[in-house]
Formats: structure tokens, C-alpha cells, sequence
């Protein structure tokens, strides 16, 4: 679609400027394609449905839909201040352009992980998404969505009618855009039906494929640009992709401007506090603009029949746009109040009977964080996303082994983080719960991990443990732990050479072991058990001493093993 730059916000037309010479760069880097004066691709009145499958000239993911063609600010050093929607504080403008509602952000990261894991000579950045859905929704109106991703209404282009747009007949039955004639684009990244029948995902895991839902919607987006095993880290590749999924020059220099500034650095804002673009492609004579355009626009009061608006021509009037005398009927509503989203409602997190978090290395623990989200009224707030971080120089993992999980609150306010699974290292972490899309404070647990134990060992043989002066133990010492009647694999233990049963310090005579070096040692440290509980000692010596000498075991969790050893000379 045309790219429309006569309306770029104040202050913005040095980044005008700046994303000309972007624009001259990506084109001569991008495929070849044909447009009019306008920007648009160059083709007949209608465009065909085409095979969307096959990625050709058919309309790509968008239907060449209209986008928002507002252009990212440049940063300076002192930039003009403006009120944060979340909080009134006033924030820079670059840094308000750079935010991205909690929840959409999310979305772009998880669509990235999934695309590294399955497509990983693709290098697709989320960023790129993040650009795509900048233009394409403004990020899902600011974030207007609800804690599982689904935007509060449905986001739609206009009809795809050949009226200043393709021609696309009907394919879904109305199903996703509720259009029976013509399809409309659907959802935050703006997939025609007849593209999401096959590049739809489920990105959240409900078992359900929403164009407007951003975790589904991003998901497939990441898929549709990765498609023909292409490289993102390729300009060319890049290039090729997002004119695939608009073929528009003037599109592909908007979404490379918005990768660029996103690549500098972004930071998550509330969700529902996003900057709204203000801008679109289809605003041109000649287009026909629709009420459904996918970011709403400022509401303004409804004129009644027989009024006219301040400066809208009336009927017969020759076009005259001098405001009009009569004042708008009594009756006439005032526009109603956004009602705020339930993650706007939370103010606060509660411990919602949190148990004791303790746990043996490598077990799981035996309680679970949970928390409840409520209002000022203290009462609970469903369908809210609360995210559990684990934090601190711990191998500790949530359940399948993140170190991150969300979870949304139920009907009551709780949300309850999965188990916690200990790893290797011993200590303390924190486990940090906040809301997602709210600038709250968190709650933080403190969790710990002790050292494995074992509280009984034994010999795994009965016998005699013999040597000659200056000789070597034919058999070395092998012992096993339990505890609590259960194998005690990877326990920590020691083991010394001792002066007598009431004098446990290190002997300086008698049985000894050998370092690397081959120098004498009497005592053992850092030794473990294996998987399964079996600790086999090195090789002991004897030096000239003879009689009865003992050695100890100490294991973690007070297991105490002594051990004769006897050195006689041999009988004649």
C-alpha cells in the first residue's frame, strides 16, 4: 500500500530524512518490484486471491492491506518530554516509541525461541516482528489484549473490495473476519483468512489458532517470514521476506526503519499503554479509509441527525466548512470511558499460603509459590498473567527446566508458580513474583538448597583389611550410603586416617594414601558418592609402623563409618 509521509508527526521529519536513506539502501538491495506513484505494487484494478501458500505476488500474509507509516523518532540528547501513560512521569519520546506492552513483547520472544528451535538457519530477530507489528496494528492497540494474548475486540482491515484496496473474494465464510462478501485482514499482524488456513500456529498453547491472539498471530508471522529456507541474517533474504509479506517498497523502508530503532534497545511498558500510531497508508484521496482500521483513533463526539461537525461541509452548502451555529442536540451521548483491562484493576500481590521452600540438592521441592492478585479492594483479579522469576546463582529450574514461568490468575486471584526442581548447588535464591503489564511492586520468596545426605554406611565386603610394613592393601576400602533406607548417590563425604576412636585428628603414622605426585596423604576430602550411593577409596600403603590403625568416613547428613586396618609383619 502507499506509504502517505505529508502527515509525519512534529518533530519527526528528520527521521523522515533518515529513513529516505534507509529506503534507498533496502531497495537496492530488495527483489525487483513494479509500483505506482503511490508505492503500492503495480498491478490491475483487482488482485487475485492467488495461492497465498506459494508466497507470490497474490497479496503476501496482508492482502496489501493499509499500515500505519509513522516513522520511529530520532534519539538526541535532550528530547522533548512527554507524559508516561502508565505512570505521568514524563518520559522522553524516543523512550515512549521504544516501549512495547508487556504481553506483545512477550510474544515476539517466545515466537523467536520457538523459530530458533525449529528453524534455526532462519536468525530470525524479534524485532523484525515487533517491527511488522508496529505497523501493521500499532502492537495490537497499545497492547489491548488479555492475559492468554487475545486482543480485547478484533482487529480489522478494511474490506478487500478492489475499492482502493485488492479485490479478495470471501474465503473463511466470514469466520475469522465476519465479512461473508470480501476478506478483511485479521488480528495484530494483520494475516488475511485464505493465509492464516495455513500459516495459522498456536502460539499459547490453548489448542486454538486466533489471527487475534499476538502469541498465534507472531508465531505465524515468524513461520511466514522463515519460509523458503530463508536467512533473515541476509539483508537481501530480510528484504525478500517482508516485501513477501507486503509488496510494497514504501512498506518494506517503514518495517526496516522500526528494526532499526528497535534493534538500539526497547523496554516493556504496561499492557494497554503503547503509543498508538496516527498515520496510515491509506490516508490519500482516493482511498476509502474504514471504521475498522485496526488502531482505533481518538473518540470524538457523535454528531445527531440534522448536525454537523465544526468544519465537515453540510449537505447543499457548496462545501462550505464554516462551523456550524447549532449546537449538538442535548440528547446527544458523550463518548463512553474506556473501561480499564483487569491487569489495570491489580494493585497489589499477596502471599497467597506459600509453604517453607527447601529442598535436597537435585530433588523437588515440596512447596510451590503461590501468590494473589488484587485489587485496592483487596479482592481477587482473574485472568491476569503473573510471572515467577528465579533469581540468584542457583541451577534451581521451574518444572521442564526454565528459570522463567507465567501463569494467569484464576477466579479467585491466585496463580500458583509450577514446582520447583533443586539442582546441584547448595545456598539460598529468590523466587520473584510480579504482574505482567503493570509497574508493581513484586514479591520475592527466599528458597533453599541443602547438600544431600546420607545418615548410614557400610562396607560392601566383610573382608579383613591387611598389609605388610612398606606393602599396599590388596583390597581397597568400598563403601555404600542410604538414607533413610533409600540409596544416597552424590553425598559428599571425607575420609581421614585417625589416631584413635577418641582422638579423630589426622595420624601422622601408619596406612596412608598417595596424591598426583605420589607424596603421602592421610587425609580425603572432596570425595562423593556415586548414582548409586558407592564410594570406592584409592589405594592404601602402609609405611613401617605395625598394629591396628583405624579410618573414617564422614558423610553429609552425619553418616560415620570407622574402618580397622592392620599392619603385622608376615608369619614365618
Amino acid at each position: 500500500m502507499a506509504a502517505h509521509f505529508g502527515r509525519l508527526r512534529k518533530g519527526a521529519t528528520t527521521t523522515a530524512v533518515a529513513a529516505v536513506a534507509v529506503a534507498a539502501l533496502s531497495a537496492s538491495q530488495a527483489p525487483g518490484v513494479t509500483t505506482d506513484d503511490l508505492g503500492r505494487q503495480a498491478a490491475g484494478a483487482a488482485q487475485p486471491s492467488g495461492d497465498a501458500n506459494t508466497g507470490g505476488a497474490g497479496g503476501g500474509a496482508t492482502g496489501d492491506s493499509p499500515y500505519y507509516t509513522d516513522l520511529p523518532p530520532l534519539k538526541s540528547p535532550n528530547p522533548s518530554p512527554s507524559a508516561s501513560p502508565a505512570t505521568g512521569t514524563p518520559v522522553s519520546v524516543g523512550e515512549a516509541e521504544a516501549g512495547i506492552p508487556a504481553t506483545v513483547l512477550d510474544a515476539y520472544k517466545k515466537a523467536e525461541a520457538e523459530l530458533r528451535a525449529s528453524k534455526p538457519g532462519c536468525n530470525l530477530p524479534w524485532q523484525l516482528l515487533a517491527a511488522i507489528g508496529k505497523v501493521e496494528s500499532g502492537q495490537a492497540r497499545g497492547g489491548r489484549v488479555d492475559a492468554s494474548g487475545t486482543t480485547y475486540s478484533p482487529i480489522l482491515g478494511p474490506k478487500l473490495d478492489g475499492n482502493g484496496f485488492a479485490l479478495i473474494a470471501d474465503t473463511d465464510n466470514g469466520a475469522y473476519d465476519g465479512d461473508p462478501a470480501y476478506d478483511r485482514a485479521v488480528g495484530p499482524m494483520q494475516f488475511i483468512p485464505s493465509t492464516w488456513a495455513w500459516a495459522g500456529r498456536d502460539g499459547n498453547g490453548d489448542g486454538k489458532k486466533d489471527p487475534n491472539n499476538v502469541y498465534d498471530a507472531a508465531l505465524a508471522a515468524g513461520h511466514y517470514l522463515c519460509r523458503f529456507d530463508r536467512d533473515l541474517s541476509v539483508q537481501s533474504q530480510m528484504n525478500a521476506a517482508i516485501l513477501n509479506y507486503n509488496n510494497s517498497t514504501a512498506y518494506l523502508n517503514t518495517v526496516l526503519s522500526w528494526l532499526e530503532y528497535y534493534r538500539k534497545g526497547t523496554h516493556e511498558v504496561p499492557d494497554g499503554t503503547g503509543t498508538l500510531p496516527s498515520n496510515s497508508s491509506n490516508s490519500h484521496p482516493g482511498a476509502s479509509p474504514s471504521p475498522s482500521t485496526p488502531a482505533p483513533s481518538t473518540p470524538s463526539t457523535p454528531s445527531t441527525p440534522g448536525t454537523s461537525k465544526p468544519g465537515t461541509p453540510k449537505p447543499g452548502s457548496g462545501g462550505s466548512t464554516s462551523p456550524t451555529p447549532k449546537p449538538p442536540a442535548p440528547s446527544s451521548p458523550a463518548p463512553s470511558p474506556t473501561p480499564p483491562t483487569p491487569t489495570q484493576t491489580v494493585d497489589h500481590l499477596e502471599d497467597a499460603n506459600t509453604g517453607k521452600l527447601t529442598a535436597t540438592a537435585g530433588s523437588a521441592f515440596g512447596a510451590k509459590v503461590a501468590v494473589r492478585a488484587e485489587s485496592k479492594a483487596s479482592k481477587g483479579v482473574a485472568k491476569i498473567r503473573v510471572r515467577f522469576t528465579i533469581i540468584g546463582d542457583t541451577d534451581a529450574t521451574f518444572t521442564g527446566g526454565e528459570s522463567v514461568a507465567t501463569v494467569v490468575t484464576g477466579s479467585t486471584g491466585t496463580a500458583t508458580a509450577p514446582a520447583l526442581v533443586a539442582g546441584e548447588k547448595t545456598g539460598d535464591f529468590t523466587v520473584r513474583a510480579t504482574v505482567v503489564g503493570r509497574v508493581l511492586g513484586g514479591l520475592d520468596y527466599t528458597a533453599t538448597v541443602t547438600p544431600r545426605q546420607a545418615d548410614t554406611l557400610t562396607r560392601t565386603s566383610d573382608t579383613a583389611l591387611t598389609c605388610v610394613p612398606g606393602g599396599e592393601f590388596a583390597d581397597q576400602v568400598e563403601l555404600k550410603a542410604t538414607y533413610k533406607g533409600a540409596v544416597a548417590g552424590k553425598v559428599a563425604a571425607t575420609a581421614t586416617l585417625i589416631k584413635s576412636a577418641d582422638d579423630a585428628t589426622e595420624n601422622d603414622k601408619g596406612p596412608y594414601f598417595k596424591d598426583a605426585d605420589g607424596k603421602t596423604i592421610r587425609t580425603l576430602t572432596d570425595l562423593t558418592t556415586d548414582a548409586d550411593g558407592v564410594l570406592k577409596l584409592p589405594k592404601l600403603y602402609a609405611d613401617d609402623a605395625t598394629g591396628t590403625f583405624l579410618l573414617r568416613v564422614n558423610t553429609t547428613g552425619g553418616a560415620v563409618l570407622t574402618v580397622e586396618l592392620k599392619v603385622a609383619a608376615a608369619a614365618s
